[in-house]
């Protein structure tokens, strides 16, 4: 099983593909890593700008993205 790209705690942006319109993208933090045997690793992420949290696959996610600011 190869290991998760993304560590909780680390702020990333979400981009969500084309077929994926009920996925807000925007600025999140990694909140869980979940298990699963596919290649596209799981994530439970939390908006930092609504706080609501939501599944994402590893795909979904870039690095480097700056934390929002009040």
């Amino acid at each position: 099983m190869q290991p998760h790209g993304f560590s909780v705690g680390q702020v990333v942006e979400v981009h969500p593909g084309k077929h994926e319109g009920h996925v807000p993208g925007g600025i999140y933090t990694v909140e869980r890593l979940l298990p699963n045997e596919g290649t596209d690793r799981e994530y439970r992420v939390r908006n930092q700008k609504d706080g609501h949290e939501r599944v994402v696959r590893e795909s979904q996610l870039r690095r480097g993205a700056s934390p929002v600011t009040p």
